[in-house]
Order: structure tokens, then sequence, then C-alpha cells
């Protein structure tokens, strides 16, 4: 089963919660604020998708840090990342074999079955 990372009222969620809904395809979603954002699952989530690759520079909670804060390594990023799961680039959509897709636009998920 598909699992999707994401915050409700984000309208690129909503956009990739459509997009499966119209492909019927079975997945289960994780609210990063309402479910939290535990250790072990940024971990999961980092052992499949670079830092680099995870932390969104255009979200307002980025545009809020100080400088010092934005002058992160990977230690001080995954403490951010816990206090901010708002900082994770959304959806992140899991699949199967464990791949992680990262972000949403039309047609990503066009070659997903189910």
């Amino acid at each position: 089963m598909l699992t999707l990372y994401i915050i409700d009222n984000c309208d690129t969620c909503r956009k990739a919660r459509k997009a499966l809904d119209e492909k019927a395809l079975l997945y289960k979603t994780h609210d990063l604020r309402k479910d939290g954002l535990s250790a072990a699952l940024l971990e999961h989530i980092l052992h499949r998708v670079p830092l680099v690759e995870v932390i969104n520079k255009r979200s307002k909670t980025w545009r809020e840090l100080s400088d010092e804060e934005k002058d992160y390594d990977a230690n001080s990023a995954r403490q951010l990342l816990m206090k901010y799961p708002t900082l994770l680039k959304r959806p992140l959509l899991e699949k199967d074999d464990g791949t992680i897709l990262v972000g949403y636009r039309d047609g990503d998920y066009d070659k997903l079955s189910g």
C-alpha cells in the first residue's frame, strides 16, 4: 500500500490525493502536523531521500527561521525538521518498494498502478 505523507491543508497535497483517488489507488495518509514526525519516521525518510531534497526552502516556516538556523549541518537539520515538520517538502509518496517521491506536479503519478 502507498503511504502519502502530507499536511492536510496544503494545496499540493490535495492535488496529490486527488490524483491518487482518480487512479483508484489504495493509500494511507500520515499528516505530519496532526500525526507528528517521530525521529524514527524522519530517519526512515532520510534513508530513502537525501536531506537536501526534503527541506522545503520555499515554505513560510523556512523564511521565518533565523540565519543561524538556516546555516545547518546534518544534525541541526534533523533537529529543525523534528521541531518544524512543515519544513519537509510535501507530499512525500512512499511506494510499496520503499521508494519515496518528493513533491507533486501534474502527471507525477501517471506511472503508478494498483
